[in-house]
């Protein structure tokens, strides 16, 4: 079985941070970029950033101006996990957040035509 699966998720305090983990299943990731994404209640789904490929040599980062400075991709030691660092959260970052196989450039993030979509983790902001 193919999967990306999406950890991390939970309720969080207003100002609080937290880091969401995207894992491939029965794949890897060497030759697929990995965009984050984000769908809050009565809203459409939107790109947050994304990761090229790890066997890229430009292993450049993008994300949406309106998150620059608070959220950050990376990779964790093993190569194959990709993460969400989100900090300083308020009541609009309130969403399911996905991770799915992308197209990413240094202006820009959307799902490959061969793209694979984790479940999704609910992140809620409230006190």
């Amino acid at each position: 079985q193919v999967q990306l699966v999406e950890s991390g998720g939970g309720l969080v305090q207003p100002g609080g941070s937290r880091r969401l983990s995207c894992t491939p299943s029965g794949f890897t990731l060497d030759y697929y970029a990995i965009g984050w994404f984000r769908q809050a209640p009565g809203k459409e789904r939107e790109g947050i950033g994304c990761i090229r490929s790890l066997k890229n040599s430009d292993q450049s980062t993008y994300i949406v101006d309106s998150l620059k400075g608070r959220f950050t991709i990376g990779r964790d030691d093993t190569g194959n996990t990709v993460y969400l660092q989100m900090n300083g959260l308020n009541s609009e970052d309130t969403a399911v957040y996905y991770c799915a196989t992308a197209t990413c450039t240094a202006t820009h993030v959307s799902a490959s035509p061969y793209e694979i979509w984790g479940q999704g983790t609910q992140v809620t902001v409230s006190s």
